[in-house]
């Protein structure tokens, strides 16, 4: 069995921002990830035929000093730039919003296609165990999963379970849509909360991404949650018939199309603080569900929990 110090389960942006910090002062955590890649809802897909698509988190805005100087320092590594012609100032990663995960995750110690699917503690530790038939023993945990897969791992009736019992996430269908060349575009993205079609954004606009006629179109939380067991392939086909109405496209120009269902995207009631931990402080639960449905706040929940950790370690 193998001994860690310090677990981390999710390489989202909260896992990562905690990872980093800890890495920092002279620790090394695990993260323990269920995909292929890191960034959680900061994602991007591609496609066989070349098209690319942030079909995740839209783009970054940052509130805080501290957060300004992490998307500062990922400018000027190339992984952020400024998404021109919009309204106000808004980042998004370059060449693709997944690249400010990789960034993040430099050096970080992230075993992926790793999921863990039962956790317990014993004496003076934890164990893990995993969808690869191993077992990993930390002595303390941080769970950055939204906060029902969290609940789900740590059982309902377990305290911290009961703590965090207020928060309600909602989900959202994705559309990713690429058409043949159009010329006239009436809009490079359109944000319509009240709409059915509640974000609508040409992918090729940002900056560094391939010159393609490439789309991602965000349900309401409202008609995704009535909605969220349907195929697939049909909530793209009535997504796309309604899309192209707005853009006055001929649905017979679509050369991809896909959706992509984000059972737990958004926090429309956060815990109201940035994490909850157990009393012995060997047990964390953090993530953006703790604070706001922005990426900063992700960050800044996995900020908290390491500085809250390294209190407890140096103490």
């Amino acid at each position: 069995m193998e001994r860690n110090a310090i677990g981390i389960i999710g390489a989202g942006i909260a896992g990562l921002s905690c990872a980093r910090i800890l890495q920092k002062h002279g620790y090394t955590p695990v993260l323990l990830e269920k995909g292929r890649g890191v960034g959680g809802r900061v994602a991007t897909r591609r496609t066989d035929e070349g098209f690319q698509f942030d079909h995740g988190a839209q783009f970054i805005t940052a509130r805080s000093l501290d957060f300004r100087d992490v998307i500062a320092s990922l400018s000027r590594e190339g992984a952020a730039a400024v998404w021109s012609g919009m309204d106000r100032e808004i980042i998004v990663g370059t060449p693709s919003m997944n690249a400010i995960a990789k960034a993040l995750a430099e050096g970080l110690d992230i075993r992926r296609n790793t999921r863990v699917t039962e956790l317990s503690a014993g004496k003076g530790n934890w164990r893990a165990a995993t969808n690869l038939d191993s077992v990993l023993e930390f002595d303390r945990i941080i769970i950055t999963a939204p906060q029902p897969q969290t609940v789900d791992l740590i059982g309902e009736e377990h305290p911290l379970s009961k703590a965090v019992a207020g928060v309600r996430m909602s989900p959202c269908w994705t559309l990713m849509v690429t058409f043949a060349d159009q010329h006239d575009i009436p809009f490079t993205s359109r944000s319509a909360p009240d709409s059915y079609l509640a974000w609508i954004a040409l992918n090729s606009s940002k900056p560094e991404r391939p010159d393609t006629n490439s789309w991602v179109v965000q349900a309401s939380a409202e008609w995704s949650e009535r909605n969220l067991e349907r195929e697939p392939e049909d909530v793209a086909q009535e997504m796309l018939l309604r899309l192209c109405g707005v853009l006055r496209v001929d649905p017979s120009s679509v050369l991809h199309r896909r959706a992509h269902r984000w059972r737990y995207a958004q926090v429309e009631e956060p815990l109201g603080k940035p994490f909850c931990r157990n009393v012995a402080g060997t047990l964390y639960l953090g993530g953006d569900w703790c604070l706001d449905a922005r990426v900063e706040a992700a960050w800044m929940s996995g900020k908290a929990i390491a500085e809250d950790l390294l209190g407890e370690l140096n103490a």
